[in-house]
C-alpha cells in the first residue's frame, strides 16, 4: 500500500478494534446499520458507495471520503465514474468541496496504483 492509503488503513482498523473491543451496544448496532444500508438492495452496493462519497463530499469529511473511495474502488467504480460523482458533490456544495475534490483526486490516483 502506497505511503498515502496504508496510514489511513492502518489507523482506521487500529481504533476500530479499540471501540468494538468496548462492547457498547448502540455503536456494535450502528455500525452494523451502516454496514447493511450499504449491501445490494434495489440499488446495488455500488451505486450506494457512489451516494456516500457524494455525500461525504458535501459534508466535508475527508475521512468518510476515503472510505468510499476506496470501498467504489473494491467495486471496480471507474475513474469516469468517480468524477462525475465529484461534479455533482462540487455542483451541489459549491467551492468549498474543491479542497476535498483535490485530496479525493489524489488518494483515488493512489488506489490505482495499487
Amino acid at each position: 500500500m502506497s505511503d498515502l492509503i496504508k496510514p489511513f488503513h492502518d489507523y482506521r482498523t487500529k481504533m476500530n478494534e479499540v471501540i468494538l473491543s468496548k462492547n457498547n451496544l448502540v455503536m456494535k448496532r450502528f455500525w452494523s446499520l451502516d454496514n447493511q444500508a450499504y449491501s445490494d438492495g434495489a440499488l446495488s452496493a455500488k451505486t450506494k458507495e457512489l451516494l456516500g462519497l457524494v455525500s461525504s463530499m458535501v459534508l466535508r469529511c475527508d475521512d468518510c471520503i476515503k472510505y468510499h473511495l476506496a470501498k467504489c474502488h473494491e467495486l471496480k467504480c471507474s475513474t469516469e465514474e468517480i468524477y462525475e460523482v465529484f461534479s455533482i458533490a462540487n455542483l451541489v456544495g459549491g467551492s468549498i468541496v474543491i479542497p476535498h475534490t483535490r485530496r479525493a483526486a489524489e488518494f483515488w490516483e493512489e488506489l490505482l496504483q495499487q
